[in-house]
């Protein structure tokens, strides 16, 4: 009788876990907030630069729209300096949203004014960051599952790249293999952000942040569908593989 009375204890333990588990899990997939800018500023590109990256460490979706629409939080001229391009300061208010005020946040951050000035278009520095007002340690923590980044990467990643010997025969020769891209001062940027690097955009989709398809122009091959949970462990795993050997400078005779 008691060995019964346990187990229906444990039973409803693990019910009680499992359900608070799920709620709490539905709360963080419904972190979202809407952003309204200007058509300049979003002609600009900046936002579709900033978003993703914000987007990616956060979990926070953001909904982009025009001035003129109803929205948590906006681009213009008043509330907090952030960056000055297209011949104005340009400012944002984050309105009593938490998760807005989290981006106002990590745009005043060091990570987030070197994300502002990284955007370059054709090698043009368009935007500046405003003198930071506030200072956070948001820092990139890579803490996803190795072992399944690697999965993930040879499933997503290996038709094209060399991820590892096993693959090492059967991927595209033009792409540069992982242990190359890790020999890159900026690899980590580079993985984070690939899916808006060409040609990655034409066939690949990533749940909750990048926009659909075009009807009329629908993925050359077929399509990648990944999650932000899959990029978090790719990124943990690429985290472990040794940079390439790419041999010595080369020296002359007065070295």
């Amino acid at each position: 009788m008691i060995a019964m009375l346990r187990r229906t204890l444990q039973i409803l333990t693990l019910g009680a876990f499992c359900t608070g588990h799920a709620q709490a899990q539905s709360v963080a997939d419904d972190r979202h907030f809407s952003l309204s800018a200007p058509p300049a500023l979003i002609d600009s590109g900046l936002l579709k630069h900033l978003i993703p990256r914000f987007s990616l460490k956060t979990r926070i979706r953001i909904a982009l729209a025009e001035s003129d629409s109803p929205t948590h939080a906006r681009f213009g001229g008043t509330g907090t300096a952030v960056f000055n391009g297209l011949d104005q300061l340009w400012h944002f208010q984050a309105g009593p949203d938490p998760d807005a005020e989290r981006f106002a946040e990590w745009l005043v951050s060091d990570v987030g004014r070197k994300t502002i000035e990284s955007f370059q278009p054709n090698g043009r520095v368009l935007f500046a960051a405003a003198k930071a007002v506030a200072e956070t340690t948001a820092r990139a923590v890579l803490d996803g599952d190795a072992a399944r980044g690697e999965v993930a990467s040879f499933s997503f990643c290996g038709r094209c790249h060399v991820v590892g010997e096993k693959n090492r025969m059967n991927s595209i020769g033009s792409t540069p293999s992982f242990a190359v891209l890790r020999t890159l001062r900026d690899w980590q940027e580079r993985f984070e952000t690939f899916y808006v690097q060409n040609p990655h955009p034409a066939f690949t989709q990533i749940a909750d942040l990048t926009p659909p398809f075009d009807p009329t122009r629908p993925s050359p091959i077929r399509a990648m569908e990944i999650t932000l949970t899959d990029l978090e462990n790719i990124l943990a795993f690429v985290q472990t593989i040794p940079p390439a050997e790419l041999g010595r400078p080369v020296q002359t005779m007065q070295d």
